[in-house]
């Protein structure tokens, strides 16, 4: 089993949104990294931090399960959609996305602060200056003690 964590803005996409549909299919990733880490190495059974990027504060509120194989991203084809790509098509994608379900909603939120003042964090992903990914993956012991921090 792998970890990741996975942004979206509260607003557009909540960890309360998430607990409510039970499960959604994780569109609109347009970053190629991103979506290599979808495609190419996530698998069904994964674990996703859930973090809540573009708030204040931004922060983990609660946990998701990787729970289908990656396919094509549809939303690439819909030019009504925000995430439409004129470049794709259906018989060459482009872009792809996997389905996320609910596992949990944290008690509390875990701030970035908090994950960058965690010695113990040193290294992860989300923390870096700069890193703006909106999908990466997360080492065992990073996991495990943000996990402690709930």
């Amino acid at each position: 089993m792998q970890y990741w964590l996975m942004k979206s803005e509260p607003d557009v996409y909540s960890i309360d949104d998430l607990e409510t549909e039970g499960k959604t299919h994780w569109e609109g990733v347009r970053n190629y990294q991103a979506r290599n880490f979808m495609r190419d190495k996530m698998e069904i059974g994964d674990t996703v931090l859930f973090y809540h990027s573009n708030a204040t504060p931004p922060g983990i509120v609660g946990l998701g399960t990787v729970c289908s194989a990656p396919y094509p991203d549809f939303t690439a084809w819909d030019s009504s959609s925000k995430y439409f790509d004129a470049k794709t098509d259906p018989e060459n994608p482009r872009w792809m996305m996997v389905d996320v379900s609910f596992k949990e909603k944290f008690k509390r939120m875990i701030s970035l602060d908090e994950l960058k003042t965690n010695p113990e964090l040193e290294g992860l992903l989300v923390i870096k200056r700069g890193m703006r990914l909106s999908i990466q993956p997360v080492e065992p012991q990073h996991f495990d003690t943000i996990l402690s921090m709930v």
